[in-house]
């Protein structure tokens, strides 16, 4: 079985180093709705996954990293189920963050590679389980070209390496078909090229070029009022915060 070397994750963080977006700090935007924190820094969230030679990697270059512990029945499933090549980390929080030693579970957030049906990697599209917190998913107009070109280029090396990383990617894709199919909603994706596509529900795969202001916002990032709404219910003062202007035109 072919899988990635602690070196091969070196090149990988090499090769992905990019920021989603250069204008703004996402994580100061969700963080009034999960307790102070950024969304895709707190395990009680998102709970970092990462493979035993990254995590080797990882360990090697600093001690921003310990093995996550559960908390709960939810998080302690999580662990039990992990395949054996693969660990469940927690970092110091984003206070303590060091950019160049974040996990490549962390540099993607709030993305993954997307796979048709018939095993072609389309885009990035986001983890829909986050689009409640995180504010990134309602607003992809903000994501930069270089993170895209990079993010790809870096699992596609990865895939390289290691097949059953791109079976599970697959396999993540076809779930989302499936969830999104119910939901009678398109998939919003981001292609190679910059472009924006959407993969129309119930329509064996049809793919269709829009652009990211068409992408409806999820709630409760649908408008400010929906915001301060949300914040109010998690006792924060809501008169502190407030939404970024959303463009009217595409850039």
């Amino acid at each position: 079985k072919m899988v990635a070397s602690k070196n091969d994750f070196e090149k990988i963080y090499n090769m992905f180093s990019a920021n989603i977006a250069k204008k703004l700090d996402c994580g100061k935007i969700c963080a009034p709705l999960n307790n102070g924190q950024p969304a895709c820094c707190t395990t009680e969230n998102a709970i970092p996954i990462v493979e035993k030679e990254e995590w080797k990697l990882l360990k090697s270059r600093t001690d921003l990293w310990k093995r996550f512990k559960p908390f709960d029945k939810a998080s302690k499933k999580i662990v039990d189920e992990l395949p054996s090549d693969t660990c469940a980390v927690e970092c110091k929080g984003a206070s303590l963050c060091e950019r160049d030693n974040r996990s490549l579970a962390c540099r993607s957030f709030p993305f993954f590679p997307y796979f048709d049906s018939k095993g072609t990697l389309l885009g990035l599209t986001c983890y829909w389980e986050f689009e409640d917190r995180c504010w990134v998913i309602s607003n992809l107009h903000v994501v930069e070209k270089q993170f895209v070109s990079e993010m790809i280029r870096a699992y596609e090396f990865l895939f390289k390496k290691d097949g059953d990383q791109r079976e599970a990617f697959i396999d993540e894709s076809k779930r989302m078909r499936k969830v999104f199919s119910r939901r009678n909603e398109p998939i919003q994706l981001i292609s190679r090229k910059m472009e924006y596509l959407m993969i129309l529900p119930k329509s064996k795969g049809r793919v269709i070029k829009t652009d990211a202001l068409s992408f409806i916002p999820y709630k409760p990032f649908t408008s400010d009022k929906d915001y301060k709404k949300a914040i109010k219910e998690e006792g924060k003062d809501p008169k502190k915060y407030s939404l970024p202007k959303r463009p009217t035109t595409n850039f």
